[in-house]
């Protein structure tokens, strides 16, 4: 069948590239001001989920390209910790380009082939497509739809029902109903989307200055002064000793200047692995490495046992010194029978020096960042990648119990992950550990204050909204926050420049229907993606 000729404005390139566009100027690093642009970024999508047929030649290809080109330009960030993952920056912008083709693709089976509404399949279907792309392949959430709005906290309240996903819902939906009204309508039925889009827009911000403006009050709760260090470094794959004493030297003069600005602290943070002597930890019967092969099992451990004491005195020295407890980023090696593993740690030591067991290790480290697939099993693939070892995946939460509240860590890409982060309260929770302070170590070192910096920081007011708890962030070249429940920015730090935040933290008691139930909305939708994929294929093949 010989497709009509269309005018160039309505052509699948010009519509694609144009929502493509918008969308890339509403997210960092022209989203801080452009952001409202998100509302009608995706109606050139929308319009091309409309015609009985796809404008051009090949059009899901092109739908493919100009995705393939939208996320290049928008996880840019990710050529810039080493030569090699511009690799990876390509890979990831390969595989996240279908997700527009996708999209079209599922929205016009609902339209055209079961006559449902472009309003009511378009949000339905971008939301249960953005679930996906959390989960699948390690997950990554990061330029969501949703994530665009993370400055407007009024609008963002109601990701305590359906998380980050419910807000790029709402998004979706108002560009659907804009894209749904032809410009020359006048007559009153034909403006019935616009209806819609103001009845929804308005629902969820009343629903969100309702919520902000009743904070129950408990004035028995403790409250933490919290200092925050934010160093700047500028991190490398290296090895230079010099560079281990220059991090920490650096962390130890800024926390100096906290203990002389803010007396009597209840907390001092530290960014993830900026404390920079392992941590070292063996169990009896260790396994000797491939590297110390001719060395005994009884000399080993005894090499163990005369490192083991280099780090604790260390940590147990700068907690005295400045008299408080602190959370610290450190790294672990533990050797024990089956061999040793590396952990990428947060380790809370006292303000007398005894540090708190467990700590906690990090659950989902990144995929290429901090561990190479199957390596275990193909060392070769870890000595052609530039990481000289993985990190191993610690298997369980902790909850750090400071000035009377709990706190519990996550770090780095973690707080990217809603559904890791709600696991995790929902594990503690369940051994009466509930936390009322969440905290995120990360080094952001890596990306050189470019715009993964702003996207970071949304993820973080989204996990702070979503589960109605504080959270506090001591990132490395920024950006430290402190977050509050309703996921202001009450404090931030500088983009690559040094700070000290001081953050009065206190619980936050309000319930969360997105804690308790998770991602049931967002289900919903990508099991309807489901059956539309099934509903095409099924079409396609009569």
């Amino acid at each position: 069948m010989m497709r009509p000729e269309v005018p160039w404005y309505r052509s699948t390139p010009a519509l694609a590239g144009l929502s493509a566009g918008l969308l890339w100027a509403a997210l960092p690093p022209l989203g801080n001001w452009l952001w409202p642009l998100a509302w009608i970024a995706p109606i050139g999508w929308v319009l091309l989920v409309r015609p009985p047929n796809l404008p051009g030649r090949r059009p899901y290809a092109v739908l493919w390209i100009v995705g393939f080109l939208f996320w290049m330009a928008a996880l840019h960030w990710l050529r810039l910790p080493h030569p090699a993952t511009s690799i990876g920056w390509v890979a990831l912008s390969f595989y996240f380009a279908f997700y527009i083709p996708v999209f079209v693709a599922l929205s016009r089976v609902a339209v055209h082939r079961l006559g449902v509404s472009a309003v009511v399949a378009a949000p339905m279907v971008w939301t249960g497509l953005e679930l996906l792309r959390g989960h699948l392949l390690s997950g990554m959430t990061m330029a969501s739809l949703g994530h665009t709005q993370y400055l407007w906290p009024p609008i963002i309240q109601i990701s305590d029902l359906a998380g980050a996903y419910g807000v790029s819902f709402l998004v979706m939906l108002v560009a659907a109903c804009v894209g749904r009204v032809p410009p020359w309508a006048g007559e009153a039925r034909a403006l019935w989307p616009l209806a819609v889009a103001a009845t929804a827009f308005g629902a969820a911000l009343g629903y969100g200055h309702l919520r902000m403006s009743y904070t129950p009050a408990d004035p028995a709760a403790p409250t933490l002064r919290v200092a925050i260090i934010q160093g700047s470094i500028d991190t490398e794959l290296t090895g230079d000793p010099q560079i281990r004493m220059t991090t920490h030297d650096h962390y130890v003069e800024l926390t100096e200047e906290a203990a002389r600005r803010y007396p009597e602290l209840d907390l001092i943070l530290w960014p993830e692995t900026m404390f920079r002597d392992p941590l070292i930890t063996f169990e009896p019967g260790a396994k000797v490495p491939e590297a110390l092969e001719g060395v005994g099992q009884a000399e080993f451990e005894e090499r163990l046992r005369t490192e083991l004491p280099e780090t604790l005195p260390e940590m147990t020295r700068l907690a005295k010194r400045f008299e408080a407890p602190m959370i610290l980023g450190i790294e672990q090696y533990h050797f024990g029978p089956a061999g040793a593993h590396r952990f990428n740690c947060a380790a809370l030591v006292t303000a007398d020096g005894v540090m708190a067991h467990p700590v906690y290790a990090k659950m989902h480290p990144v995929m290429f960042g901090e561990y190479i697939p199957f390596a275990d099993r193909f060392p070769w693939l870890q000595r052609i990648s530039p990481l000289a070892e993985s990190l191993t995946a610690g298997d369980r939460p902790v909850a750090f119990e400071v000035g009377g509240l709990r706190l519990t860590p996550s770090i780095c890409y973690e707080s990217v992950l809603p559904h890791l982060i709600g696991r995790q309260i929902r594990a503690l929770a369940a051994a009466g550990e509930e936390p009322d302070v969440l905290v995120n170590l990360t080094n952001d070192g890596w990306f050189w204050g470019s715009s993964q910096l702003d996207m970071h920081l949304a993820c973080g007011v989204f996990r702070a909204v979503e589960f109605r708890k504080p959270l506090l962030i001591a990132a490395n070249t920024g950006f430290s926050a402190w977050i509050d429940g309703d996921g202001r920015l009450r404090r931030r730090g500088p983009r690559r420049d040094t700070d000290v935040l001081l953050a009065h933290v206190a619980p936050d008691r309000r319930g969360s229907l997105y804690l308790r139930w998770g991602d049931w909305f967002a289900g919903l939708c990508l099991a309807l993606c489901a059956a539309l994929a099934l509903t095409g294929l099924k079409l396609r093949g009569t």
